[in-house]
């Protein structure tokens, strides 16, 4: 393909610029200790201008923990949609689990402390899209793994997102090693080992 053929990427939005802007912003400072303006001034617009995208500052924590919840979601059920062999299948949800962390730290890190700054029907939203996504899990290790119980397959999901969700803490190798590591580890967990 030459270069002229190939695709050029989509420009954030200006509302995805402010978003990312503000959860770069949020996992260093945490949610309270940002301004209107410090956002505004991230993404070269007076603090005042982003209430033509939002209209508060809860209104970008809510839209952005939810946008999270859906991506995490709606990406496992399309793992889950491929029909590929149970074993494949837990390997491309955690695969998929573990490129979004390694992708979006600060992502990982807004939704890891800021779930109660959220306002209630947006922490319900996010909460029910979450309970969903573990399901998901729950359902895909229980069929990889038939002998787990659901008690025991919805710990290990938790305990395997702690796992993963801790990226932006323990960035010590490179993307590559450090998506095999934590693959290696989640899959370990998740499927006993056979004698």
């Amino acid at each position: 393909m030459s270069p002229a053929a190939e695709p050029v990427a989509d420009k954030p939005s200006r509302r995805e610029q402010i978003l990312a802007a503000a959860a770069e912003l949020f996992a260093r400072h945490g949610f309270h200790g940002v301004g209107i303006d410090d956002i505004g001034s991230a993404v070269g617009i007076s603090g005042p201008a982003l209430y033509r995208h939002f209209r508060s500052k809860d209104a970008m924590l809510g839209e952005m923990l939810t946008s999270i919840s859906e991506v995490l979601l709606d990406g496992g059920q399309s793992r889950v949609g491929a029909a590929r062999s149970p074993h494949d299948t837990l390997g491309d949800l955690v695969r998929f689990h573990v490129d979004f962390a390694l992708d979006n730290p600060a992502l990982i890190t807004v939704q890891e402390r800021n779930l109660g700054n959220l306002t209630d029907p947006d922490r319900r939203k996010v909460r029910g899209l979450q309970r969903r996504y573990v399901e998901l899990w729950v359902e895909v290790v229980r069929t990889a793994v038939p002998e787990t119980e659901e008690p025991t397959a919805r710990a290990q999901a938790h305990a395997v997102f702690g796992l993963i969700n801790s990226t932006p803490h323990s960035r010590h190798l490179d993307r590559a090693q450090m998506a095999d590591l934590l693959t290696g580890m989640a899959l370990a967990a998740l499927v006993p080992a056979r004698a």
